[in-house]
This record gives C-alpha cells, sequence and structure tokens, in this order.
C-alpha cells in the first residue's frame, strides 16, 4: 500500500497544498514563493528520498510569519497521513549533517506525542533574503505539532545561516527517511502501548 497523502489548508492568510509520498526516490517540485524555502526543501525531500510537491502562497508583503508557519502544520499533516497507521516503522530516526562549518544534528521520533527542543544559537534578527532565521524554529515547532512528532534539532557549531539551516534541512529529511523505513522484522506498531 502506497504512502502517500495530499493536503491542502486556506486561510485569509495562505493557500498551501503538500503532496508526499514516503517512498518516493526524491523527487520534488516546489514553489513557495520564497526562494530560499524552496530551496532547503528540495534539499530535504533529495536527502530523505521522499517524493515532495508544494504549492504556497502567503501574505509575504505583510509577513513571512503566516506562510512559514502554516506550511510546517500543512507539512506535518502530510507526512502524519501519509503515515497510517504507523505499521512496522522504524519509529526513531538521528542524523549528524555537515555543512561546511555547520554541523548539526537532528533526531526524531514518531510518537504521536509532539515536542520540539531546538537549539540553534543565532541572532533572532539575521535575515536571509530578508526571512527571519528565527521563523525556521516556527516552522518545526509547526511540523512537530501536526505530524505528532518529537523532533530535537540541535546545531553543535556554525557560523554562516545559509549553512546552519541547510545542515538542519538536510538532516531533517534523512531523519525522517530512516524513523519512516519499513523494518524488515518487525510486525505491527513500533510500541509496547500497541498504538502510536
Amino acid at each position: 500500500m502506497a504512502r502517500k497523502a495530499k493536503v491542502t489548508r486556506k486561510t485569509s492568510e495562505t493557500n498551501i497544498t503538500v503532496s508526499i509520498n514516503l517512498d518516493g526516490k526524491g523527487d520534488y517540485k516546489i514553489d513557495t514563493s520564497v526562494p530560499f524555502v524552496d530551496h532547503m526543501l528540495n534539499l530535504m525531500s533529495k536527502h530523505g528520498h521522499f517524493d515532495l510537491n508544494v504549492q504556497a502562497k502567503g501574505d509575504i508583503e505583510i509577513d513571512y510569519h503566516h506562510l512559514m508557519e502554516d506550511l510546517g502544520i500543512v507539512l506535518g499533516e502530510a507526512i502524519k497521513k501519509a503515515l497510517g497507521q504507523k505499521m512496522r516503522i522504524r519509529r526513531y530516526g538521528e542524523t549528524m549533517t555537515p555543512m561546511d562549518e555547520s554541523l548539526a544534528q537532528v533526531i526524531l521520533d514518531l510518537s504521536g506525542r509532539p515536542y520540539l527542543v531546538y537549539k540553534v544559537k543565532s541572532k533572532s534578527s539575521l535575515l536571509i533574503q530578508n526571512l527571519g532565521i528565527s521563523l525556521f524554529e516556527d516552522f518545526f515547532r509547526s511540523i512537530s505539532n501536526s505530524a505528532g512528532m518529537n523532533l530535537h534539532i540541535l546545531l553543535h557549531y556554525g557560523r554562516d545561516p545559509h549553512h546552519i539551516i541547510e545542515a538542519i534541512f538536510k538532516g531533517f529529511g534523512r531523519a525522517l527517511r530512516t524513523a519512516t523505513e519499513i523494518h524488515p522484522h518487525a510486525t505491527g506498531v513500533p510500541s509496547t502501548k500497541g498504538t502510536l
């Protein structure tokens, strides 16, 4: 059974559609109207080896916050929907990902219980193409909440904001791939409770 999902969210502030195939090849088609965000989602899909299609528009003439937050909500909902009952998945994923001078660690648990730990020391006033770097914490918090994911993102070190965020997105894609993989020896749901 294909582990695919498509989710649309339309509000007065944003209009977002996300399609994901967890068993894909890393193909992507991304248009969020923010080139840097497109680039990060491309990397996440490619390094996570899942297919991702994102079409998003938001009131970015006012601020990028609505788009970033809602994008995380819809992506998290798509991941949750594609996972279905989470039968035989590995559940946990962990990666260490370098990007030049930056090193990021991403650990996640598809537990059904949302929690975000985001330890990325950087000046909240830093901008990448007028996009506040602090908004990426909001993006990942939205994913964690809507996917029901325990997510820890730790920056060990880094200087360049682009490299820091790139290491995080590549690492998140790789960790998600590991966590969603079907375990060859598993049966049922990976929990002693019998449910996630």
